[in-house]
């Protein structure tokens, strides 16, 4: 016992008792001066905060980005020069589930990552798909309410979701991928991560080329059916940390090739879709993947809640070399994702140590709850900016290129005149006999007791993509639920065709 630490209150005083409570003798009422009692109460009432409202159900774990390849003439950023290695953290989740939900649900993946590079921290805030289901800020909210509970029954509703979706062709990408087998990982290491949205490289003369991150499983992917997955869950809610967490504790450190797409300024004023559409892909043939690194995860974190719950990203966070693109919804989380960290977080979110930068900080923000550590400018005289008492000073070298865009950079982002079908029939020609089955039969379990209205106009979405995607979905829904075609009024039909 004398090997062991004396345990103390939260101002380092002693704990003489921590088994009894202190009482007016000894059948008498608690003393409102046992304030290790109180300490203990208290801090119990706030050990929860507030959970994520998207992405709150994740796991994690530390790892490093080598780079093998040699992409210097596109980016100036240090840490993808070649043979550079950088510390990371890579925090997978679901979308939809709070919390407590099962991690063995048919969801698409959270895929965020943060780098500690020597220049500042990276953030990659993607998913396990290329793409999303909408490709405007001002849809997001209302996409998220259709996956979360409703109002009045407190339950998830597939009626909201397959409404929405159906009114929303741009969503059959994303719907299509996720109710294939890859809506369904085993596990986070057998699943591909993305950067999803156009982000953009720039070099020291100024030059500016967009860019597209692939990381590439080096496990394979493996999925579970809607079957395997009920079984998993009653015996597992836990499945996914279970085989990260244990997986890495064994030594068993899974790995991702890591990838680039280029696209010139030139060239995305060419291409017969918007570039930076969050619901479009650019296909491999125009711009192929190229190969520049490795990412490994191979050390589990000492707190789950220290490391990974108060984890906080954002696509705010870029370095030089590395920025943004006209992605509109890449713009409006740059906003949000910050935003949503000071409410969870506090104000002081990247103080914290998981997201502390490894390199020097220095800035004019004060005070402001749990200012922890005073002031960040380099002088306790230089708390504004400009001053002459050797506080920071801006970095013109750091400066950002400026965008040259012609006034084409907005076009097909409304509905009418942008191709919705096309990148989504040629992903469905992929799908082998095996792979269209289970993505009918998933697609049926799904809409177990939507509105035949609703179900009719996303089958007019299924349709213009392929006649036998159409087909398939509604020979499935007819084994599964008995379904047969419903009427749907011509104003719904219009509705379908925009």
């Amino acid at each position: 016992m004398a090997d062991r630490p004396t345990l103390t209150t939260t101002a380092g005083a002693p704990v003489s008792d921590n088994q009894n409570s202190r009482t007016a003798g000894e059948r008498g009422p608690v003393l409102l001066d046992d304030y290790q009692l109180l300490e203990k109460l208290a801090h119990q009432n706030r050990e929860r905060i507030p959970e994520r409202v998207v992405h709150a159900k994740g796991w994690g774990a530390f790892g490093t980005l080598k780079i093998t390849g040699d992409i210097s003439k596109y980016t100036k950023a240090k840490a993808l020069q070649p043979g550079t290695e950088t510390p990371l953290l890579l925090r997978f989740s679901t979308v939809a589930g709070e919390l407590g939900a099962a991690d063995a649900e048919r969801d698409v993946r959270g895929f965020a990552l943060k780098f500690y590079t020597s220049e500042g921290n990276w953030d990659l805030v993607g998913n396990n798909t290329p793409v999303f289901f909408v490709r405007d800020p001002l849809k997001f909210p209302d996409f998220i309410h259709t996956q979360k509970r409703h109002p009045r029954t407190n339950m998830r509703s597939t009626t909201a979701m397959w409404d929405f979706w159906s009114l929303s062709p741009e969503s059959l990408h994303q719907v299509t991928i996720l109710m294939s087998d890859r809506g369904l990982p085993v596990a986070p290491m057998y699943m591909n991560g993305y950067g999803s949205h156009t982000y953009s490289f720039w070099n020291d003369a100024g030059e500016r080329v967009w860019v597209k991150f692939h990381f590439k499983t080096q496990q394979g992917h493996k999925f579970y059916t809607n079957a395997e997955a009920e079984t998993l869950i009653g015996k597992s809610r836990e499945t996914y940390q279970e085989e990260l967490f244990g997986g890495i504790e064994r030594g068993e450190f899974p790995k991702w090739t890591v990838q680039v797409q280029i696209m010139t300024e030139t060239q995305a004023e060419q291409t017969s879709y918007n570039p930076f559409d969050l619901t479009k892909v650019w296909p491999h043939g125009e711009f192929p993947p190229l190969e520049i690194g490795v990412m490994e995860l191979n050390r589990n974190a000492d707190n789950y809640f220290a490391e990974i719950e108060q984890a906080a990203f954002s696509p705010s966070n870029v370095v030089p070399g590395i920025g943004h693109s006209p992605d509109k919804m890449l713009q409006a989380r740059v906003f949000s994702y910050a935003d949503a960290h000071r409410y969870r977080l506090g104000t002081h979110y990247e103080a914290l140590p998981v997201n502390q930068p490894k390199c020097p900080v220095h800035n004019y923000h004060k005070d402001g709850q749990m200012n922890f550590f005073g002031q960040k400018s380099g002088n306790v005289d230089a708390y504004y900016e400009p001053n002459s008492f050797s506080g920071a000073v801006e970095q013109p070298s750091a400066k950002e290129p400026p965008l040259k865009l012609s006034g084409d950079a907005d076009r097909y982002n409304h509905r009418i005149g942008n191709d919705d079908y096309g990148q989504v029939t040629a992903l469905f020609n992929l799908f082998d006999a095996g792979q269209r089955s289970r993505l009918f039969s998933n697609i049926a379990a799904a809409m177990d007791g939507v509105p035949g209205a609703i179900i009719e106009r996303q089958l007019v979405h299924f349709q213009r993509v392929h006649p036998e995607y159409e087909a398939g979905v509604r020979a499935a829904l007819k084994e599964a639920h008995g379904y047969e075609a419903s009427t749907i009024s011509q104003e719904e039909k219009g509705v379908a065709a925009e």
